[in-house]
């Protein structure tokens, strides 16, 4: 590049931006699907007919993984190999790809750990599942928050 142009490792930033976005999210829909899983296969012992029923949380934490993948495609796509490409833009992307990925990580640990006691007391008790749904939702809904400030930031112009 030339010596007027960004620096070298202004790449980077953008890189990790991505990286962080689909590897945080997809820890944290792993765990939301491992520990919602544990509570389905203990549930389902007792309560069979159930199980579908209570896919529901695996679902919803398997949503959180997309949320990363958008916004790492995003990113992945506004890099471009010229002087276009400044370190201002890269710390942006850096930026959208951790809040993201950060907060798609913090919704899948709560979706997990609702979804787990949720369906295990469902099967003890069934008018609980309103209550397991609405809680999933606010558990959910700080993945898409970060979505949408990764958004923001992602598509804002330097």
């Amino acid at each position: 590049m030339s010596s007027d142009g960004p620096p070298e490792y202004v790449h980077f930033f953008g890189v990790m931006g991505a990286t962080s976005a689909i590897v945080f999210s997809a820890f944290g829909a792993a765990y939301g699907t491992a520990k919602s899983g544990m509570g389905i296969a203990a549930m389902s012992v007792m309560r069979p007919e159930l199980i579908m029923k209570s896919i529901l949380p695996v679902v919803m934490a398997g949503i959180i993984a997309i949320y990363g993948l958008v916004v790492a495609v995003l990113i992945g796509s506004n890099m471009d190999n010229t002087d276009a490409y400044t370190t201002y833009r890269s710390f942006l992307h850096l930026g959208a790809g951790l809040s993201v990925g950060l907060s798609g990580l913090a919704a899948g640990f709560a979706v997990g750990i609702v979804g787990d006691a949720g369906v295990r007391g469902t099967a003890q008790q069934p008018r609980l599942f309103v209550g397991m749904v609405l809680i999933l939702i606010f558990a959910e809904v700080l993945g898409l928050y970060g979505l949408i400030v990764a958004l923001i930031l992602s598509t804002k112009k330097s």
